[in-house]
């Protein structure tokens, strides 16, 4: 029965994208025994709506409606998805860590993925700095889009999860909407994801923890990256 129902939802889908009116529609189930019969195209789109005539199992103007309706709102939820997402449309294909970015971008939006992002590099003063940054957390309060056109550099900042300047010697933690940061005295700094309640270890020698992955990236770009990619299963 279910897969009936699936079939004439694929079927009724088919008819919206392909007509743009019901009007449209009825003039496709006439015959040309019809017209030459009746003479008059209103009274025979009223005879097809009413399945008197035509080919048949017509479907009913207030289902074409409702499935035209469905349609144009995923078109326009898909529209606003890409109008948020910063990588659309900008060329960074001479930058592997941009293409990493954007590989996550839409997953980090939409709340299917939370990543923890160990960056370490140069400043613009020269300093070495590293931290930890939830990549969602700094997607949704930052314009990324300087950053996927390449007039800016993403890293780590003092309101990070984790920052260290090694010149200057300041280090700051902080816990963000999505986690929280935990320093342990024998595991070193771990955070926990807030939805699940799991634990990342961002220790190379350690297991990183359930459902995380760690990707060291290799690149020229910066000194060192590496991706905390941790799936829930539930939304953001």
């Amino acid at each position: 029965m279910a897969r009936a129902d699936r079939t004439d939802e694929a079927a009724a889908l088919d008819i919206v994208e392909r007509f743009e009116t019901y009007e449209d529609y009825l003039d496709s189930q006439l015959t040309t025994t019809d017209m030459n019969y009746l003479g008059d195209e209103e009274m025979a789109r009223q005879l097809v709506e009413l399945n008197y005539t035509g080919l048949g199992n017509c479907m009913k103007r207030e289902d074409f409606e409702a499935q035209k309706k469905m349609l144009l709102e995923r078109s326009n939820q898909k529209h606003v998805v890409q109008r948020k997402l910063a990588s659309i449309d900008k060329d960074f294909s001479s930058s592997v860590f941009l293409q990493a970015l954007a590989e996550r971008e839409e997953l980090l939006r939409s709340g299917k993925l939370t990543t923890i992002l160990f960056i370490r590099d140069k400043n613009s003063k020269g300093h070495e700095v590293s931290g930890y940054i939830d990549l969602a957390h700094r997607m949704r309060t930052e314009d990324f889009g300087p950053i996927f056109e390449l007039r800016k550099k993403l890293l780590p900042k003092p309101s990070d999860l984790s920052y260290y300047n090694w010149e200057t010697q300041l280090s700051t933690s902080n816990s963000s909407p999505l986690y929280q940061v935990i320093a342990d005295s024998a595991q070193g700094l771990l955070f926990k994801n807030k939805r699940d309640r799991k634990i990342i270890n961002v220790n190379p020698e350690c297991d990183p923890g359930d459902n995380t992955s760690r990707t060291e990236l290799a690149t020229k770009e910066y000194e060192q990256v590496v991706f905390y990619d941790h799936s829930t299963r539930r939304r953001l």
